[in-house]
Order: structure tokens, then C-alpha cells, then sequence
């Protein structure tokens, strides 16, 4: 399995040539069967490493472009009436599919972002007084730009709380920008680019994940890592049961990914700021876009609490 799992991440690799850490995390996201929104500025590659995702998997892929006029119908799907059987037929919106890009999230009203929430929440989508479920395995990876650039939205709360991380690319290093600037891979690379995974074999990945054991310390671990974010006096908003959930669940995957059948507490810190730190609200700034300050409240929180043995 580890060797489907490298395959995987070499796949990514050859075409996006710039933080590694965040494709480690991008396939913790996918075993974990979590959803990953991924924030930085423009031109760093965002698009790009959702992109060899889709393409290293085999399975279906969309692309939503979301615009301030994107309708919540244009992303679930809408009703057609057809007139050779004169009824009307629900034809599937863009998120049906197993890897969904919805690109520049931000950039869309809440009430459209919000048509995602019961897909990315429950797998499942209500329309026409039916619930419909969505492909498997489903991963949603959406982009947005920061959000003091002009013509964005604030993602809802509790929308932002179905991401299991929030990341970052960050700039490249000044070798891997020449690599960019030489290869220019999402031109030559990305449409060539071959899936190095099924996904039935994702499904069984994910499956191994659950079976990765975790001591009753970790758990106590976690557990008090989340409540001393809620006694914090410098959070409005602590980390929820779903958090901490999220938690375990980024700490299992990731020790999978390492290669070990059991979690360690270092799987629990170094998923701690991704996955927490987008869930929490400062007292000081009442909304989560407050980024920065809600990381270092989490390192500091992360830091008083004491990681078992």
C-alpha cells in the first residue's frame, strides 16, 4: 500500500513543483476522506496541485469557476423539462463527481457556497424531494485568494468548519521557481499527465486508515488539546467534538502516509494548526478570516498543553 501511496505523491510531484509538505497533507486530506480548502495569492500553484490530484486519480473529475453570479442550481443541478416525455428530469450539477475544483470559493455569494455544505458534510445532495448520493470516494478542494483582495466573500462558519485543513502554499524556493520557469509544467506536464490510482484502491486506502490504532492517551490528548482552546481567553469560539474528530482522523491518516499502524503524538502536533486553527475565533477580530492571529493563539494553546510519552 505504501507504494501506491508514493505513487501517488511522485505523480503530484512531476507537475507541481513547489511545497511538498503541502501535498503530504493534500493526500492525508484524501484518506482521511476530509475536504481541503487551500488559501494563498494568486499565481503559487493553487489550481495547479488540485489539478494533479484530479489527474492522478482515475475517477471523475469537475471544475466549478465560482463568480459572484454562480447560482446555487449551477453547482447541485436543476430540473429540465423534457419535452419528448414531458416530465421534468434533474440533470446533475458539477458536483457530482469524485474530485470536485471549486476555484476561488471566495468569489462566490454564501448563499452558493452554502449549496455545498450538505454535499460536503454528508456525501449526499437534496433536490426534488429526493436525496441523491454523491460518487465515491468525494473530495472537494477548493481555492480563494486572501481576503483583502477586492470582489470576495467571507466563507460561512460553519461551511469553513467542513474543511478538514486550511493550507498555504507559500512561495517556492528560487530552485524550484527555476524548475517552473524552465519546465513550465502545467503547460507541458498537467494535460499528459497519467492516473497512478484507482478509485476503488483510494476506497481501500481509506478503509486501511480507519483500522490505524490510537491509544487511549492520544485520544486524552486531543480531547485536552480542544478544551483548552475553549477555556482560552483569547478565543471567542474553541475547537468543536467535530474539530477534535477531525483531528484524529488528519493523525491517522497521516501516520498511515509514514507508514505505521499506530499513531504517535507527533501526528497529532503536526496536524494541529491545519486543521484547528480555521475553526477557532479570536475575541480580538470576530471572524475567521483573521488567519495569522488564530495560528499563533493555536501554537501557543498547542504549546501549554503537555504531550503524553
Amino acid at each position: 500500500m505504501q507504494d501506491r501511496i508514493e505513487a501517488l505523491r511522485a505523480n503530484i510531484v512531476s507537475v507541481y513543483m513547489g511545497n511538498v509538505q503541502a501535498v503530504d497533507r493534500l493526500i492525508v486530506c484524501l484518506l482521511a476522506r476530509g475536504h481541503v480548502l487551500i488559501e494563498d495569492v494568486p499565481g503559487v500553484g493553487k489550481t495547479v496541485l488540485a489539478n494533479a490530484l484530479a489527474r492522478s486519480i482515475r475517477c471523475s473529475f469537475s471544475r466549478i469557476q465560482c463568480t459572484p453570479d454562480l447560482l446555487p442550481a449551477d453547482v447541485t443541478g436543476t430540473s429540465i423539462y423534457r419535452q419528448d416525455t414531458q416530465n421534468f428530469e434533474f440533470r446533475q450539477g458539477p458536483i457530482f463527481a469524485n474530485v470536485v475544483l471549486a476555484d476561488e470559493i471566495n468569489r462566490t455569494t454564501p448563499r452558493t457556497q452554502s449549496a455545498m455544505l450538505e454535499a460536503m458534510s454528508d456525501g449526499t445532495v437534496s433536490a426534488e424531494g429526493s436525496v441523491l448520493h454523491l460518487p465515491q470516494p468525494f473530495l472537494v478542494v477548493a481555492t480563494q485568494n486572501p481576503y483583502e483582495f477586492e470582489g470576495t466573500y467571507f466563507l460561512p462558519e460553519n461551511q469553513l468548519d467542513r474543511f478538514l485543513m486550511r493550507l498555504s502554499l507559500g512561495y517556492p524556493s528560487p530552485d524550484d521557481e527555476a524548475r517552473v520557469l524552465l519546465k513550465q509544467p502545467a503547460r507541458s506536464a498537467l494535460p499528459d499527465l497519467q492516473p497512478a490510482m484507482a478509485a476503488d484502491e483510494v476506497l481501500a486506502l481509506q478503509r486501511h486508515v480507519d483500522g490505524v490504532r490510537m491509544e487511549r492517551s492520544l485520544i486524552d490528548y486531543i480531547i485536552a488539546i480542544a478544551t483548552a482552546t475553549r477555556n482560552c481567553e483569547d478565543l471567542q469560539v474553541g475547537v468543536s467534538p467535530r474539530g477534535a474528530l477531525a483531528l484524529a482522523a488528519a493523525a491517522r491518516a497521516t501516520a498511515f502516509v509514514l507508514g505505521r499502524e499506530y499513531c504517535i503524538p507527533d501526528d497529532i502536533v503536526s496536524n494541529v494548526l491545519p486543521v484547528c486553527a480555521h475553526r477557532v475565533i479570536s475575541r480580538t477580530y470576530m471572524h475567521q478570516g483573521d488567519t495569522l492571529t488564530t495560528r499563533r493563539i493555536m501554537q501557543r494553546v498547542l504549546e501549554s498543553v503537555a504531550s503524553p510519552v
